[in-house]
């Protein structure tokens, strides 16, 4: 487990949207990503009969869509131990293999710090 204190005040922000995000929405997944100005886009999972994209794919493409050249910084909010490996690949996508992508409990404490690549 990470110390939320020690990251970065930005970073924080993300795991804290994140989180809301999944509360709010009563959704398995809350995620936020950073772009590369510092805007964030925050999301939680998809699922419609014709579409299901996790939190975190729904984050990229909502930075995609806006506009978003690269990414900064990942996290998603889950039960599951680590990012998904098709999590990790769409933000590989926009933000590079060197991304991190902070996994965070549903309480909000980041359990892991995984690179996008």
């Amino acid at each position: 487990m990470t110390d939320n204190s020690a990251l970065d005040p930005e970073d924080r922000k993300i795991v804290t949207l994140a989180r809301s995000a999944r509360a709010r929405n009563a959704v398995p997944e809350g995620a936020a990503v950073r772009d590369e100005t510092g805007r964030t886009y925050v999301a939680g999972t998809v699922d419609l009969a014709s579409l299901k994209l996790s939190a975190l794919q729904t984050a990229v493409a909502m930075a995609v869509a806006s506009g978003a050249k690269s990414l900064e910084a990942a996290a998603v909010v889950t039960d599951a131990d680590s990012a998904s490996d098709q999590d990790r690949a769409a933000v590989r996508d926009l933000g590079g293999p060197q991304t991190p992508v902070l996994v965070a409990g549903v309480d909000g404490t980041v359990r892991a710090t995984v690179t996008a690549g």
